[in-house]
């Protein structure tokens, strides 16, 4: 099942990756709203920040401004630097993204599906941007640090999302911007969805379904995408899913297994069982399966590893918090929230203007970009 062995022995955590929280500076008075937000390893970021006018009578009316906003490693301030979006109607929805490159390096990338559509790289924290697309184009060795793992469309090559038979892995590079195919790639079907950054202990991880069973499957690489290792999971069902989502913590390696829920009532973002491994991905044991009604039933985002079993969800309408590793859960009662993967740790979404960050699991550090005269 291997594509080659994960070396041994398991590789420690990068130093402070599970540290004290990284603080960022608030920045309430930036215009509009945060549509799009990352971070570098040495603290330094970028913003997408969007701002509608209109007029409210009339909906869908008006335009949008979209801003970066850039923040040094180390500074006390963001900054403001020219957007190379275009204004759009107010009619057409917002669909750009920002993918952080590691210090000064981001990649801006217009609405729309398809190899065509229009991407900008900066290497100097947004004073000039480059225009290019979204085309992969050749292959690479490895996973660079800071990269972001993507996939694209393998056959039929430039097909739209609706129409793909089967994706492949792609590297989006910190040096130029570009999409690479990475070389070796794990066998996890026609469709594996990678984990968009690296882990603290230095891994990667894709999720996809084993071509034997067909049953979820997770594979983790621990030398830049050079080598892969498949294992598959205690599923409490036989049909594949939607995909796994996968969070390192300290002491313990989680993956939620999403996909429909059979009984009970239907639900957005349902979350089939919550498996966890302790020995780095090496042996997987379900801890929680969910039910008709049992809860949480739902996830946004990944699980939020902590210390000593500790682990959180954020669910749809509420988040759930166990302290033996996934065996049993309370509800919180700090409603729901949004939790992604950053270079700084794992960056929890309350609002499009509330953050807060993480690297243990247990302490946060909160901060607010834009949404000026928004209290809540």
């Amino acid at each position: 099942m291997d594509l080659l062995p994960v070396p041994d022995p398991l590789p420690g955590p990068v130093p402070g990756a599970f540290g004290a929280p990284p603080r960022v500076p608030s920045a309430p008075g930036l215009p509009g709203w945060a549509h799009g937000l990352g971070f570098a390893r040495d603290g330094s970021g970028f913003a997408l920040l969007v701002e509608c006018e209109g007029d409210p009578a009339v909906p869908g009316s008006g335009f949008c401004r979209q801003h970066v906003a850039v923040r040094g490693a180390g500074a006390r301030e963001w900054v403001l630097r020219r957007s190379p979006l275009p204004r759009i109607p107010v009619a057409e929805g917002v669909s750009a993204n920002l993918l952080a490159l590691g210090p000064g390096r981001a990649l801006v990338e217009e609405g729309g599906a398809g190899p065509e559509a229009r991407t900008w790289f900066t290497r100097d924290g947004g004073r000039s941007w480059r225009e290019g697309d979204g085309r992969t184009v050749g292959t690479t060795p490895e996973i660079p640090v800071g990269a972001v793992l993507t996939t694209d469309c393998a056959a039929p090559a430039g097909a739209l999302p609706d129409d793909c038979v089967r994706h492949r892995l792609v590297v989006v590079s910190p040096e130029d911007g570009r999409r690479r195919a990475l070389a070796r790639t794990p066998l996890l079907g026609a469709h594996p969805r990678p984990q968009e950054q690296q882990e603290p202990d230095g891994s990667w991880w894709v999720s996809g379904t084993d071509p034997l069973s067909g049953r979820a499957a997770v594979a983790v690489s621990r030398d830049g995408g050079r080598r892969w290792t498949v294992r598959r999971l205690p599923s409490p069902v036989t049909a594949p899913g939607w995909y796994t989502a996968v969070a390192v913590g300290r002491d313990a390696v989680y993956a939620a297994e999403m996909g429909e829920l059979t009984g009970g009532e239907p639900v957005k973002n349902p979350m089939r069982a919550l498996h966890r491994s302790v020995d780095g991905g090496r042996s997987w044991q379900r801890m929680w399966t969910t039910g008709p009604s049992e809860q949480p039933r739902t996830l946004l985002g990944l699980p939020v590893p902590g210390p000593g079993g500790r682990v959180e969800l954020g669910g749809e309408l509420s988040g759930y918090a166990s302290g033996d590793g996934g065996r049993t859960f309370v509800r919180l009662g700090d409603g729901s929230h949004h939790a992604r993967r950053t270079p700084l740790g794992l960056l929890r979404e309350e609002s499009p203007c509330r953050f807060a960050l993480t690297a243990d699991g247990v302490r946060w550090s909160e901060f607010r970009l834009g949404c000026e005269g928004d209290a809540t």
